[in-house]
């Protein structure tokens, strides 16, 4: 599991490694923002830090209550292509439909459309750039990040963590 400073600091040399500790004061303060954004939502599953840690274990911890992301092509969801739903890994909420799923290419479980009721949207501000991140709305787990650029028929790309989720295939 990679965070989003390691993935800035790997992809970038010295340049814009220089560059991001110079906006390091920013970023803090646009991460507050958000971390104070997403305190003051309130959500019907709960647990404190401690019982999230031992629930998630590390990786889905970092992932669902960091706002960490998974490495791109790390998740056997990407490979699942079974009839199902994929569900919060958090409180078990179904979030998508397997019928949503596509192929995007980018190395992270990828869907058109949530099911109703499934999903939140906030401002992401983090690294100085503007995203639309993608939680549960039952439990608050960061799921991934919802783009414009997916296909027919909504347009959207909901490209979220596969260690976010879980999949429960249809009884036969």
């Amino acid at each position: 599991m990679i965070s989003r400073r390691q993935i800035l600091v790997a992809s970038s040399g010295v340049g814009v490694a220089a560059l991001v500790g110079a906006m390091l004061p920013r970023l803090t303060a646009s991460s507050a923002i958000a971390a104070t954004q997403a305190s003051a939502e309130t959500f019907e599953v709960t647990h404190s830090d401690a019982e999230w840690k031992a629930l998630l274990g590390p990786e889905r911890y970092e992932v669902l209550r960091q706002e960490g992301t998974e490495r791109p092509y790390s998740s056997p969801l990407n490979d699942e292509h079974g009839k199902g739903t994929f569900v919060c890994a958090g409180c078990a909420l179904a979030l998508f439909s397997s019928s949503t799923k596509f192929d995007s290419h980018t190395g992270w479980p990828s869907f058109w459309q949530p099911l109703e009721n499934a999903v939140a949207v906030r401002t992401d501000t983090s690294f100085g750039m503007t995203r639309d991140e993608v939680h549960c709305r039952r439990c608050g787990g960061h799921l991934g990040h919802v783009f414009d650029d997916g296909p027919k028929p909504t347009g959207l790309r909901y490209c979220m963590n596969g260690l976010a989720m879980k999949f429960q295939p249809l009884a036969a």
